[in-house]
């Protein structure tokens, strides 16, 4: 099975692709991130962040997709736009007809780390752990994209329940 985590931002969005293997191990396919400028109109750059999700949606044809829920701390703007991205990344997935879970912040780190406030060094360092990676995810949107996916798999009987 191949899933598709995403972690959504509209300047930088994380995406990671990650397999679990016919033994159970999970390895990593492929991951990255989706840089928009900031100097472009908002609906241009969610125009961008949607056609580079469809191309890697298309090149790897993902069985499932997952994205990071919106945290919301003290910035409204930056909220803002992270929904945007967020209801991009979504509507890329639906369009892609690639069934889509979606977590909270807590929950990926609880399914990764196994502890629901883990820093983002905890995450990075279980994520490499995991996937058997020889360094750190790196940049910090792609390492959260793939705990996003990691969550998914491992949350796969709850998903699989609802479907």
């Amino acid at each position: 099975m191949l899933v598709m985590g995403i972690d959504p931002g509209t300047a930088s969005t994380g995406y990671g692709l990650v397999r679990e293997n016919q033994d159970g191990s999970l390895s990593a396919v492929d991951f990255g991130v989706i840089s928009t400028p900031s100097s472009s109109a908002m609906p241009e750059r969610l125009l961008q962040l949607f056609n580079a999700l469809q191309e890697i949606l298309h090149h790897h044809s993902p069985h499932c997709g997952a994205v990071e829920k919106l945290y919301f701390s003290r910035n409204v703007k930056t909220a803002m736009s992270v929904g945007q991205a967020r209801g991009v990344a979504l509507l890329a997935l639906a369009k892609g007809k690639i069934p889509a879970g979606e977590y909270t912040p807590r929950e990926i780190k609880q399914a990764v780390v196994g502890y629901g406030n883990a820093d983002k060094k905890q995450v990075q360092e279980m994520v490499k752990a995991i996937l058997g990676l020889d360094e750190l995810p790196q940049p910090d949107d792609a390492a959260d994209a793939l705990a996003v996916a990691i969550c998914h798999i491992h949350s796969r009987q709850d998903w699989l329940k609802e479907s």
